[in-house]
């Protein structure tokens, strides 16, 4: 973790992004692709969504605590059902943020689904 300033804190970063940015109580997170680039829309959004714990528990938050998720698939007429699948199956239920899902090119054609979320600490 480096401070660029006193009130920001910037973690995973290099010369493109920061994987993580905390600022004010709030902790951005940018998009985040799945690493089996070979399952089905449902895998990929388990394995995202699994990275996204991570990334939460690393700020020292968790998706209890989500503000707001966008979410880019690849097809979503194909691909929303099943990528709502596994959100529900994911998602806390008593603390849902608000929620945008659209279709994108995203940056590889093995990609089906990416995912920004914000968070309070």
């Amino acid at each position: 973790m480096s401070n660029d300033s006193n009130d920001i804190q910037r973690i995973d970063s290099n010369e493109r992004l920061s994987r993580i940015v905390i600022h004010n109580g709030t902790v951005y997170v940018a998009g985040v692709t799945a690493s089996d680039i070979h399952a089905d829309i449902e895998g990929q959004t388990r394995d995202v969504l699994g990275k996204i714990d991570g990334y939460l528990a690393q700020a020292g938050t968790s998706k209890s605590r989500l503000l707001t998720v966008q979410i880019w698939l690849k097809d979503i007429e194909r691909d929303f059902a099943g990528m709502n699948k596994a959100w529900g199956e994911w998602a806390d239920r008593s603390a849902m943020p608000t929620r945008a899902t659209c279709e994108a090119r995203l940056a590889r054609p093995e990609l089906l689904v990416e995912v920004i979320v914000t968070a309070a600490l």
